[in-house]
């Protein structure tokens, strides 16, 4: 089960509209910091394939400016 941790940095003035979208979600909790414009990404997932596909998605979102993995690792299924 992969888990990682991001910052991700929202467009200008776009850091509600970038909450509502990760949090949309299921993998994805969303914790944002209440003096500055960044948010706290933490995702886990299945599988590594599942990550990915994440990843890409969340990229993919228009307020998001910057998406920068802060920590990660991968506990293998019993």
């Amino acid at each position: 089960m992969p888990i990682k941790s991001y910052l991700a940095h929202p467009q200008q003035g776009m850091k509600d509209e970038l909450i509502d979208a990760l949090s949309k979600h299921n993998q994805c909790q969303v914790i944002p910091a209440e003096n500055k414009e960044i948010l706290i990404l933490v995702t886990d997932t299945d599988d590594t394939q599942e990550e990915e596909l994440l990843k890409e998605k969340i990229e993919s979102i228009s307020s998001l400016k910057l998406l920068a993995m802060v920590a990660g690792f991968n506990t293998p299924k019993n």
